[in-house]
């Protein structure tokens, strides 16, 4: 929607869509549909040449004549679909407590962040990364069903959604810090260790359980995504 907007005031706009159905209704003036999971819109990560032939199918839409355009982008140019977090086996329970896990993994994370310039996903949430172990705890409360909240949270902002930002924070964290450690890892390895070999992988069904409980369709909107 803002797209025609901004193509009302006369900027030719591009969006990426990883929601056909959803692009379907909203008929933004140009928009390519590529076949990814939710958080790779540009497909693989450290796969340049993929990246730019979605950038490059993407801004060939500036070339259509009128709209609106919906492209799809090659079904085979596609990762393995990664697989659902309540589809994997939970395996033996983690060795460590989340938040002692988070320190380990913390000189990963950071060489990580070092080697690629600066550039992380982490940062939504708006909470340090120094000041994760509080984070662990706010989900660990919240999971129970206490009474939790961290100061990082603008008051505007729904405990349920900052716990959302809070949990895309340190998955993207634990990702980071993982490809570090095992530069091959691929895309279905990654999301399979999480969800089934680290602590933080059982935290979050159990954060995303409290919210799908409770009698508020907002937060049983961000449960359905959270343990994805």
């Amino acid at each position: 929607m803002l797209a025609r907007v901004f193509e009302g005031a006369g900027l030719s706009i591009v969006s990426i869509s990883l929601v056909r159905e959803h692009t379907v209704r909203v008929k933004p003036p140009r928009a390519l549909f590529v076949p990814f999971p939710f958080g790779f819109a540009l497909g693989k990560p450290d796969d340049p040449a993929l990246q730019h032939r979605v950038l490059g199918a993407a801004l060939a839409l500036l070339e259509r004549p009128a709209g609106p355009v919906l492209d799809d982008f090659p079904e085979d140019e596609a990762p393995l679909p990664l697989p659902q977090a309540s589809a994997l086996p939970s395996g033996a329970p983690p060795a460590v407590e989340p938040a002692d896990e988070v320190t380990a993994l913390r000189p990963f994370y950071e060489r990580w962040v070092e080697s690629h310039g600066g550039r992380t996903a982490v940062g939504v949430s708006g909470v340090r990364q120094r000041r994760w172990r509080g984070v662990v705890r706010l989900l660990e409360a919240y999971a129970r069903g206490d009474a939790a909240d961290l100061p990082e949270r603008p008051a505007d902002l729904p405990l349920p959604q900052f716990i959302r930002y809070c949990v895309d924070d340190l998955k993207a964290f634990y990702y980071e810090a993982r490809m570090e450690q095992r530069a091959d890892v691929a895309e279905t390895e990654l999301h399979t260790w999480f969800w089934t070999e680290t602590a933080m992988g059982r935290l979050v069904p159990q954060v995303g359980a409290r919210m799908a409980a409770l009698d508020d369709p907002a937060a049983k909107a961000i449960a359905y995504g959270i343990a994805r």
